[in-house]
């Protein structure tokens, strides 16, 4: 029984001490006077009667009446029901506060509640004070205490007879049952009556209609929002302008959380003087009037609720986690289904009549009962997670949090994991986690009824019979009877508060209270306590727990047939069969990803330890511990699934013996892994381990007493689990006696306290590495330096920290150093102690041993580990494969030995077999080697079902871009390792893991090595450089010959060239011609050299004050006239230096040698094509209106229509304002700016005379004449055309360039519309450039040029989205989603072909320009980036020459090398360069080239092979011609002409073209079989990006050999022909697998052309004639070709290149060859992705690799040969015959022999000095059948005899006779 009110208190209003307007709360009275022993008086009533504050009111307000709720320290809620009601203020109170409130003005209460604003003094008559009648209690009986306090109103307003003494005193000497459903009526002595109904269980919340309400006012998906708020502790704060609503709505959130209990603050209504408690960091739930609604907007972190207006507000910084799907949803519809019947009907044709609702009361339990079905469905199974650590003297339990997740399979689920960690539910556990209590509602519904809400799951109808069901329950626990008696309480009438009371509130008599209550009190002592004993069962634990949603883990879902693998494996390691355990163990490693094989392994490894055979020999333990990191690499620090756990036993259990008296245990080879760092992992493992052992403790006795039953008893009492077995205990605990009680608490105890120690050392064992020194990693691992805040229960730290630092130092590890793994180990050991043994009731004393003994455990096991780490050195390695060395490049040099390493699958599918099948050749084992040259790994696939392919990755030192310190697994034995990530420019990537044998001071020298040899100091310390000097030992090296010589010096270093040109100054100039197929490559002959004259009477320069050259300069003149620029200028017929006198009439342009010295222009040649008008003092003003006064020179001129184009760095701004604006002349006190600007306007103006067709005519003409047919017939498209060509378009050049892609009419593929497009009035010169400089400036209409303002993008987007490229390309780990989708995506967030489409835009538009006769400057950037790309595209697409192999060597020299691109800066050379990065401008013209290759396949000689082979080597550094950044440079390092003397010798190549011309000798693996050019062809591609491919150079990879760029690695070895099969067998088949990314399919199998010049070859060889250079058999073919195609008569020719094949056929890159030659053949003609055909004759030729095909060698003839043919010679001992080539040589008196004819390296001699006699022979085993015996002679010599046989007998008489001769001679 309990008192129904504790106190009764009349407080009213009194005014503010401090003399301010507003009011206070005085407390008049208050019964009874003294404090109960059991309840102290609540602090602050007064504030919260009136929680707006006490205000005086103009009139009379009708009663209020709500429920306060207050919290005291010990968290019991006192009930504070407050009645209100309003008296005329007393004359003398009313003279003190109308001097308050005179003049003060107040805003009114949003909800009315009489605030005064008076606007006048107000009279005392008219003033009201607020007075409240408070009941306080601890029971929540609302409209008792409603009706109460009504009563004691009533009887004091209507003057009722009663004594009101009376009354208050029965009411606060009422008692009332707490629970138990029975009904109590209460009489307070006025002639009432009321009936007070308890609930059933005191457990169940009581809600009344609060749950419902709330729901009405704020909707589902608000109050689920608000519901999971409180449960994930955040603020939740109410407002509404009703109190009453306030405490209901907050009354209904706690029900709805039931059973968890909110624990945080609960204010349900807030008076105003404490709102600054919603700014406390704790989560709360308060409600506030709605009044102060300003005062809450500034708070960010309170999710607000306004009940009025319906909405709930979530602040931006606080993010709600949903319920886990599929509760979610399913409670939502379930909700919606309750409070809306009618929604289910809204749809039916024909509705029922009346939808049953249910009452307010009865939906509200509805709604309590959806939520307490959710929680049944979140918590299932949660008493199989419980640990139960102490049973006596008071149960303690323990909750496994990662179990329970990871068995609902809910470890990433936000919610659950919140609510778990929550202090609610920590109650819950403490509260509900008991084994033998009273249950309620909640227990029974978790462990009975789960099965069928699961089977309910998708059947509406039977949820909702299910929710009502429960409904009916909770209903019944608050209205168990139906209301038998009646209330009858008296009211006052209506308008009673109007009337005027002729009293106020009369003061109680404190005496006659007192009595009454302490009478009362004595009777409540006498009589018996009327408690009703709780019932108290075993909670049912219910069925064990299931996964809340069964998700399959995608293709690890573990089948039998994968845990069979796991089983045998095992099994076969156990029985020795390691041959056996060696081929299932990928399939294992694989397998155990998924959960169940983990488990099945785990099991199946107690099953050993079960037969005592812990003890293992090296493999079978190398075997176990390898399953064992496989296991536990993918535990979570949480363990949830119990793998490791399940493992830790084992750990201990399986060791092998080192030597006598050491023995090595898994444990100290299974330490890396996350989980055994884990506090919350060690506690749950502790705790589970109690369990086992307390369940023990009361199990052994029943045991005992019936050992003869061994066969039933114990069995039923296993089966008993820990929490069944406590219940009982704590049922027999009452009845135990006090010493039996204290054994078992000591019993208890020391079960603890044994664990712990146990525990002490298991966690020694796994934290102490068994190498000391490898304390880093334990560090980097576990962090455990930061694991004080990371704590599994709510137990603070505090204490444990400083019982743990208190003891640490007795035990001697001051940590002195951080490093000190001993010291940290004993700290982490010392915290998890101090926590579970506070936690689970271990003595002071016993903790003290504890610590104490800590720190020697680690000791001795730090003495133990020494001896296992000194033993476990000495053990013979584990046979890894041998690392297999590299081939090196003549001249590379190791710089760094083979490091083993793993190389790791990347992001690209080929190497692991992905979508293209195949084999998975990565991960693969071996070493990685650094060469001057490059890095290299060498090794095999580490599957061993692959088969013994070598896997080799590489890329030059020079392209590494980015280098990563990753820390991956190592394939094999799943242990975490540091590795690199290497990515290169050339599209390779290397991930390794290092070999743990491979030191991190190793892996650190090869970082610092690798870095050196990216950035040396100086380009001198590059690869091209040192190669060379390698190579001459003799000579130094030019730079330590003379330091960087000047141009002064540069005489000394040209003095053999300039003797060739000093004798002959006025010869007259030969026509250029490029030199032949055979001669290319080689220096012309002395007679052949170039001859360009040097005038001598050259134009008085800014730079030369005399009028001739110096010798010195004449000298460097005829230098730079050698350069490839000069050649090409002649070609173009731009000018010659011949003389001055002859210049002026005939050529418009002249070279000027004013930039010889590069004074001007430090990045341009030597030599320049200006306009002839142009003086060379003046090009010195010119060029400072330019950036990097980079002037405007010709770089090309077009043939026909004589329009030149331009080149130049961008304009300054003085520049552009200058020659725009000053058009005036100049006046005499001009600047030099405008004098500049003048001559920039001259010489521009110079430009524009030049061309022919503006010079004729008047000065300002236009080219309107010039007809758009005569346009239209030139040019060529890339596909074939619309039929309507030349409607011409009047869009303006500027608007089109300036990147708006879409024309009038534009062409459907992004092909510009036709040459006609352009104004008819076409400017001389049109003027590109840079849409930012250009801004503001109007040229003069009138003008001959025209500015064309575009927009580009710069080098610095280039370089960003080459990175995006790089990581599209070769990503670093695979795609979140399979198939080329994320590929595309990425490739497209590159931007790469967006900006090829626009470079290919420019271009296109500039080759019209050029086309229609208009000249072209191009002037962007600082002029050597873009600029470079659109001149070099615009000369490539417009002149055919450039599209050879010759001119496109010329180009890239003339416009790449000569005009200064800055190779070195791009390409991040030297270490200056380190920060800017690699910026591939080249290797993007590159890729434009491709493009337009690709659409144009007959238009090229060069195959696409030499692209990427220039792509790869321009920033490899292995040549010097891609070094340095201009001319200038390269002569002051002396590489300009130093070649030419030098090149005689077999020096290593040191450019690439040279390197080219070698090998095209050799191969034809840079020509393009389909070249076939048309004459006069303008190419025009198209540019949209959906025209365009990716480069496959960037995506294609060899793993046979590494990239194939440097021919002489390349090359396999030569497999040998069928006939020489040393078996002697039939012929194998020689059909082999190619898979796409291992080997090289070009090479494999080599296209149609090719297979038959091989063919060829070897027909040649068979037949013994000197094989032809393959060009000379090419072109004769060609001829032939010809010839047939015209005998023919046909129509269509035969021929495969003539010229007038349609285009759209032949940009498919595929013939069909109609000629009676190649018997119809489909030929795939591009010799880089051939799928070639076989050949038409029958035999098959061997396949040898392509350098013994072309190998060009020397005929022998040139030596001395008397005799020569073929001989059988007999090889040595038990060696067959062989057919050699003999060569009888006179002169030298020997008998030489070839393996065949044309053979140049001779392979053995016979000394004919030695030989004794010549006579005939016999055959002998082997000899050759078909051959008379007659043929065989034996020559007889000091040392052997040789046995020969010839092809017949006149042959072997012959052979005879000649050496017979020879010896006679002699």
């Amino acid at each position: 029984m309990a008192r129904l009110a504790d106190y009764f208190v009349l407080v009213a209003f009194g005014p503010h001490p401090r003399g301010s307007g507003e009011g206070q709360g005085q407390i008049l009275q208050r019964f009874p006077e003294k404090d109960w022993e059991d309840n102290p008086f609540p602090q602050g009533i007064e504030l919260f009667c009136q929680p707006s504050g006490w205000q005086l009111c103009p009139e009379r307000n009708p009663p209020t009446f709500f429920v306060a709720v207050l919290t005291d320290i010990n968290s019991e809620r006192h009930y504070c029901a407050c009645l209100t009601f309003w008296e005329p203020v007393e004359p003398t109170q009313g003279t003190v506060c109308s001097e308050n409130v005179t003049g003060r003005e107040e805003e009114a209460d949003e909800g009315g509640r009489g605030r005064l604003s008076p606007t006048a003094p107000a009279q005392p008559g008219q003033l009201f004070a607020p007075k409240t009648l408070v009941l306080v209690s601890r029971l929540d009986h609302a409209e008792v205490f409603r009706n109460s306090l009504g009563l004691i109103y009533t009887i004091h307003v209507e003057g009722l007879n009663v004594c009101l003494e009376n009354v208050i005193g029965n009411l606060l000497t009422c008692t009332v049952p707490l629970a138990g459903g029975s009904q109590r009526t209460i009489s307070l002595g006025a002639g009432d009556r009321q009936v007070i109904q308890t609930p059933l269980v005191d457990s169940l919340p009581v809600s009344r209609c609060s749950v419902a309400l709330l729901f009405r006012q704020l909707g589902i998906t608000n109050v689920l929002s608000l519901f999971c708020a409180a449960l994930t502790e955040h603020k939740v704060l109410f407002l509404s302008r009703s109190y009453q609503r306030l405490a209901d709505a907050c009354r209904g959130l706690l029900a709805l959380l039931f059973p968890l209990r909110y624990s945080f603050t609960y204010v349900p209504i807030l008076p105003a003087q404490l709102l600054e408690v919603l700014s406390t960091p704790t989560p709360f739930i308060i409600g506030v009037h709605a009044a102060f609604q300003a005062e809450t907007q500034e708070l960010l972190d309170v999710i607000v609720a306004d009940l009025d207006g319906g909405t709930v507000t979530v602040p931006e910084c606080v993010h709600i986690p949903p319920l886990p799907e599929p509760l979610q949803s399913q409670t939502h519809s379930i909700l919606s289904m309750v409070l809306d019947p009618e929604l289910e009907l809204a749809d039916l044709a024909f509705p029922p009549p009346t939808v049953s609702t249910s009452s307010l009361k009865m939906q509200d339990k509805e709604l309590r009962a959806v939520f307490l079905r959710l929680f049944a469905q979140l918590l299932q199974g949660y008493r199989w997670c419980l640990h139960i650590v102490r049973i006596h003297p008071e149960p303690v339990i323990r909750f496994h949090k990662a179990a329970f997740l990871g068995q609902r399979g809910l470890v990433e689920d936000d919610f659950l994991m919140k609510v778990l960690e929550g202090m609610a539910f920590a109650g819950f556990v403490s509260e509900r986690g008991v084994p033998y209590r009273p249950t309620d509602l909640f227990d029974e519904l978790v462990a009975h009824e789960v099965a069928r809400m699961r089977a309910d799951e998708n059947h509406p109808q039977r949820v909702l019979r299910h929710v009502q069901e429960l409904a009916e329950q909770l209903y019944k626990n608050e209205n168990p009877y139906p209301a038998v008696a009646m209330h009858k309480v008296q009211r006052p009438g209506e308008t009673s508060h109007l009337r005027r009371v002729p009293r106020p509130f009369p003061r109680l008599d404190e005496g006659t209270m007192q009595w009454i209550v302490d009478q009362a009190a004595a009777k409540m002592q006498g009589a018996p306590p009327a408690v009703k004993a709780e019932k108290r069962t075993t909670v049912p634990s219910g069925p064990p727990m299931t996964a809340i949603l069964e998700r399959c883990s995608g293709p690890h879902v573990n089948s039998a047939r994968r845990l069979e693998v796991v089983r045998n494996c095992i099994s076969y390691v156990f029985e020795g069969k390691m041959l056996e355990a060696k081929k299932l163990l990928p399939a294992v490693l694989r397998a155990l990803k998924g959960r169940a094989a983990r488990r099945c392994l785990a099991q199946e490894l107690h099953l050993h330890v079960q037969q005592n055979r812990a003890v293992l020999d090296h493999q079978q333990f190398d075997f176990v511990v390898r399953m064992m990191n496989c296991c536990l690499q993918d535990c979570t620090s949480l363990d949830e699934h119990g793998i490791a756990a399940a493992l830790l036993p084992l750990v201990t259990a399986f060791c092998r013996k080192l030597s006598p008296g050491v023995t090595q245990f898994a444990y100290s080879c299974v330490q890396e892994h996350v989980v055994w760092s884990t506090p919350q992992f060690w506690e749950a493992m502790f705790y589970g381990d109690v369990q086992t052992h307390i369940r023990a403790l009361y199990l052994e006795p029943a045991e005992d007493q019936a050992p003869q039953e061994a066969g039933e008893a114990p069995a039923q009492e296993d089966e008993r689990s820990a929490l069944d077995v406590a219940s009982e205990q704590r049922r027999l605990w009452p009845t135990l006696s006090r010493e039996k009680q204290q054994e078992l608490v000591q019993k208890e105890e020391s079960t603890v306290f044994s664990q712990a120690i146990h525990y002490a050392n298991r966690m020694s064992y796994l934290l102490l590495p068994l190498d000391s020194s490898k304390s880093r990693l334990l560090r980097e691992r576990a962090g455990l330096g930061d694991l004080e805040s990371a704590s599994n229960s709510l137990v603070t730290n505090s204490m444990a920290g400083s019982v743990a630092e208190s003891y640490d130092t007795e035990s001697g590890f001051e940590d002195a150093e951080t490093c000190d793994v001993a010291g940290a180990v004993v700290r982490f050991i010392n915290r998890f102690v101090d926590k579970v043994c506070t936690e689970s009731g271990v003595t002071s004393d016993h903790l003290k041993g504890l610590h104490v003994m800590v720190p020697d455990i680690v000791q001795m096991h730090i003495e133990t580990l020494e001896a296992v780490h000194r033993e476990s050195k000495r053990l013979p390695p584990i046979q890894k494969p041998k690392l297999l060395r590299p081939r090196l490049l003549p001249g590379e040099e190791c710089v760094l030995d083979g490091l083993r390493v793993y190389l790791l699958p990347d992001g690209r599918e080929e190497g692991t077999g992905g979508s293209g099948g195949g084999p998975a050749l990565l991960p693969a084992e071996g070493a990685v080697f650094l060469t001057t040259y490059r890095v290299i790994f060498t090794g095999m696939p580490t599957d061993p079902l692959v088969g013994e392919q070598v896997v080799f990755r590489s890329f030059p030192v020079a392209a590494l871009t980015k280098e990563k310190r990753v820390s991956v697994q190592t394939p094999v034995d799943q242990l975490l390792q540091d590795g690199l990530q290497l990515r290169s420019c050339t599209f390779q990537l290397l991930k390794m893991a290092f070999d743990e044998e491979v030191g991190s001071d190793s892996a650190e020298l090869f970082r610092k090595q690798l870095h050196k040899l990216r950035y040396p100091p100086d380009i001198r310390g590059t690869f091209a450089f040192t190669l060379g000097s390698i190579h001459t030992p003799g000579r130094p090296s030019r730079a330590a010959k003379d330091k960087g010589p000047s141009l002064r010096t540069l005489s000394r270093n040209l003095v053999k060239n300039a003797k060739k040109t000093i004798g002959r100054q006025n010869v007259t100039r030969k026509k250029y011609n490029p030199p032949g197929w055979e001669h290319r490559g080689q220096l012309p002959p002395e007679d052949q050299e170039d001859e360009i004259s040097v005038s001598e009477e050259l134009e008085p320069s800014t730079l030369t004050p005399s009028s001739a050259l110096k010798p010195s300069d004449r000298m460097t003149m005829s230098s730079l006239v050698e350069r490839a620029c000069c050649r090409d200028y002649q070609r173009l017929g731009l000018g010659t230096l011949s003389s001055s006198l002859s210049r002026a009439k005939s050529e418009p342009f002249r070279i000027s040698p004013v930039n010889r010295m590069y004074a001007i222009c430090r990045s341009y040649p030597g030599l320049l094509i200006v306009p002839q008008s142009i003086q060379d003092n003046a090009l010195q003003r010119v060029s400072r209106c330019y950036r990097q006064n980079r002037f405007p020179v010709v770089c090309w001129r077009n043939g026909r229509s004589k329009a030149v184009l331009l080149r130049s760095g961008g304009l300054h701004g003085k520049g552009v304002v200058g020659l725009f604006k000053a058009q005036n002349a100049p006046s005499p006190g001009q600047s030099q700016a405008d004098s500049s600007s003048l001559e920039q306007e001259k010489y521009l103006q110079a430009v524009v005379s030049s061309m022919p067709r503006y010079a004729d005519a008047s000065g300002r003409n236009t080219l309107s004449g010039f007809s758009s047919a005569h346009m239209g017939s030139h040019g060529k498209w890339g596909s074939v055309r619309a039929s309507g060509r030349t409607s011409g378009l009047s869009t303006d050049v500027g608007s089109r360039l300036a990147g708006r892609d879409v024309l009038s009419p534009p062409q459907a593929n992004g092909a510009p519309p036709d040459p006609g497009f352009l104004r008819p009035q076409r400017a001389a010169l049109y003027i590109i450039g840079d849409k930012a400089q250009l801004k503001g400036v109007r040229p003069d209409p009138l003008q001959q040029w025209e500015l064309v303002p575009i927009e580009v993008f710069e080098a610095r987007q280039v370089k960003a989205s080459f990175k995006k490229l790089l990581k599209a390309c070769v990503p670093g780990c695979p795609a979140s989603e399979p198939g080329p989708v994320s590929f595309l995506r990425s490739l497209e967030d590159s931007e790469w072909l967006i900006q090829i489409h626009k470079l290919l835009q420019i271009s296109v538009l500039v080759v019209e320009l050029l086309d229609s006769g208009s000249s072209v400057l191009v002037s962007l950037e600082d002029g050597w980036d873009i600029t470079t790309q659109v001149v070099s595209l615009v000369q490539l697409l417009s002149d055919p020459f450039y599209r050879t192999l010759e001119g496109f060597r010329l180009l890239v020299e003339k416009e790449w090398l000569s005009f200064g691109h800055r190779f070195s800066h791009r390409g991040a050379h030297t270490l200056a360069g380190q920060s800017s990065g690699v910026t591939p401008v080249f290797l993007q013209f590159l890729d434009c080239v491709y493009q337009v290759h690709l659409q144009f396949p007959m238009e090229f000689e060069f195959s696409q092979f030499y692209l990427k082979f220039l792509g790869y080597h321009h920033a490899s550094r292995r040549f010097r011609t891609f070094l340095l950044d201009s001319d200038y440079e390269r002569i002051e390092l002396g590489l300009l002409y130093e070649e030419k003397g030098e090149r005689r010798g077999q020096l290593a190549c040191r450019s690439v073209w040279e390197y080219v011309d070698r090998l095209s000798k050799r191969t034809p693996v840079f020509y393009n079989y389909m070249y076939a050019p048309e004459d006069t062809e303008v190419l025009r591609p198209y540019s949209n990006v959906s025209n365009l491919k990716v480069w496959d150079f960037y995506t294609e990879e060899t793993l046979a050999e590494g990239p194939p760029y440097d021919w002489e690695l390349a090359q396999g070895p030569p497999e040998p022909p069928e006939e020489e099969r040393p078996d002697g067998g039939a012929p194998q088949s020689r059909r082999r697998v190619v898979w796409p990314c291992y080997d090289s399919c070009p090479r494999v199998q080599p296209d149609a052309i090719s297979r038959l010049l091989e063919e060829l070859q070897r027909l040649e060889t068979e037949l013994g004639r000197p094989p032809e250079r393959w060009k000379e058999t090419w072109d004769r073919v060609k001829a032939t070709q010809r010839l047939e195609g015209r005998s023919d008569g046909r129509g269509t020719p035969s021929s495969l290149l003539v010229s007038s094949v349609p285009h759209h056929r032949r940009s498919l890159g595929v013939y069909l060859q109609e000629g009676p030659v190649g018997s119809t053949l489909s030929l795939s003609l591009d010799s880089d992705h051939s799928s070639g055909s076989t050949t038409s004759s029958s035999r098959q030729a061997a396949r040898r690799s392509t350098s013994t095909l072309y190998s060009q060698f020397q005929t022998a003839e040139s030596e001395n040969r008397s005799y020569e043919g073929t001989l059988y010679k007999k090889g040595a001992f038990m060696k067959p015959w062989k057919a050699r080539w003999f060569v009888l040589d006179k002169t030298k008196h020997q008998l030489r022999y070839y393996d065949h004819r044309v053979d140049t390296e001779c392979k053995g001699v016979i000394d004919l000095a030695e030989v004794e006699a010549v006579g005939p022979g016999t055959p002998t085993m082997g000899a050759p059948k078909t051959v008379d015996e007659k043929a065989f002679f034996d020559v007889k010599t000091t040392r052997r005899v040789y046995n020969f046989c010839a092809q017949d007998v006149p042959s072997a008489q012959q052979w005879v006779d000649r050496i017979q001769s020879c010896l006679s001679d002699a």
